[in-house]
């Protein structure tokens, strides 16, 4: 059974912090650093996990690195609004590994999609190619992006304007 978020103590807080700056970090060493024995560490992680708070564990891969130099940003308006669609369009989605995020957002669009694709010729054959010839799709407003200013994968936990939770 899921545990209320209010119900996070200091020490889960500071788990939950230490693991999204390095999910990596040894039992041990998490244990040192909030104050714990490694067997209680061990244990609260382990809740921590149970209850949903660590959904997954996993490695920032750099894009560009592996030769994926254009991130772009589309909002797509479905064709009709019914739930039948959305979910055809979702599974497509779904299996489309070149979309990193989908998220049904308020406004003019539908979905915002995040895409990656190794240049500016290959972001264009899989708009063309593929996105807008799914047949759920309406319409299609892509942002590229020039350049990352900002990227975090830290929830501020416990932090919120004008003081702690």
């Amino acid at each position: 059974m899921p545990v209320h978020p209010l119900s996070l103590d200091a020490i889960d807080i500071a788990i939950l912090g230490a693991l999204q700056e390095d999910a990596s970090i040894a039992n041990a060493e998490l244990a040192t650093r909030v104050g714990l024995s490694a067997s209680a560490c061990l244990s609260r992680t382990k809740r921590l996990r149970e209850n949903g708070f660590i959904t997954h564990t996993v490695a920032v891969v750099d894009e560009r690195r592996v030769g994926l130099g254009i991130t772009a940003f589309a909002f797509v308006t479905l064709a009709g609004h019914g739930r039948r669609m959305a979910e055809s369009f979702l599974r497509r989605i779904q299996e489309t590994p070149q979309v990193m995020e989908c998220w049904h957002v308020t406004g003019r669009a539908d979905y915002l999609l995040k895409i990656v694709a190794s240049d500016i010729d290959s972001y264009r054959d899989f708009l063309m190619d593929t996105l807008v010839q799914t047949e759920e799709v309406g319409h299609v407003e892509t942002q590229v992006v020039l350049k990352a200013e900002k990227r975090s994968f830290k929830l501020p936990i416990g932090k919120r304007e004008g003081g702690p939770l």
